[in-house]
């Protein structure tokens, strides 16, 4: 039997506005204090997601990245960190954008980062896809169940039969994403969160499922 999920409430999180405005003033912030800003989710879910991708021996340093909603680009540069050379970050945002390209060029890193809205699909496939955030803000958007699909069709479109997809949400459960994605993708692994009891139930706040596309 079909599980039905009722969508989410919009949200100004799912607006081009407020992820502008956001980050015009986290540049500023930037520009004035050397601050980078917020890592979504924190350090110990971006941990997480490095350790996975270091023992799993299919991705190779030179493995094509591409971060779908790449903020302020920290994840990248974590990635660089551990050595990996081919990165890239898309954002609808281009204030985003301009704020990860100063940082990594500040820094020293080799990482590109391009405008791009992924419901409008990017050209191109990858060996790993990253998302960590951007389809719970989508999630959030107007029109969010025919938004939910557009994306899932593009990452769809953006994998070969060897990619990995890999999604954050605090928005879902690993079971929700498993429902949203089963037309054109299957579970691969599910990276462990920490989890919570509550009620004599045991969930999690932080779901991260690795898929492959059918």
């Amino acid at each position: 039997m079909e599980c039905k999920m009722e969508e989410l409430e919009p949200s100004e999180l799912g607006t081009h506005d407020y992820w502008n405005d956001r980050y015009e003033k986290e540049i500023s912030n930037y520009l004035a204090h050397g601050d980078a800003g917020e890592i979504w989710f924190g350090d110990d879910i971006v941990d997480r997601i490095l350790r996975w991708l270091c023992k799993t021996p299919e991705i190779e340093k030179d493995s094509s990245f591409v971060d779908l909603g790449c903020g302020n680009g920290m994840f990248l540069i974590e990635l660089s960190n551990e050595g990996y050379t081919n990165l890239l970050g898309v954002d609808y945002s281009q204030k985003a954008v301009e704020l990860s390209r100063k940082i990594a060029n500040e820094k020293g890193y080799n990482i590109s980062y391009k405008r791009a809205d992924i419901l409008e699909g990017l050209k191109c496939t990858f060996k790993v896809i990253h998302d960590k955030g951007t389809y719970d803000a989508i999630s959030l958007s107007e029109n969010a169940r025919d938004n939910r699909q557009k994306y899932i069709v593009n990452v769809h479109n953006m994998m070969s039969e060897d990619s990995f997809f890999i999604i954050t949400s605090c928005n879902w459960t690993q079971v929700e994403l498993m429902e949203h994605f089963k037309e054109h993708f299957q579970m691969y692994q599910v990276i462990p969160t920490p989890t919570f009891k509550f009620g004599g139930k045991e969930g999690s706040v932080v779901s991260i499922c690795v898929f492959k596309k059918l």
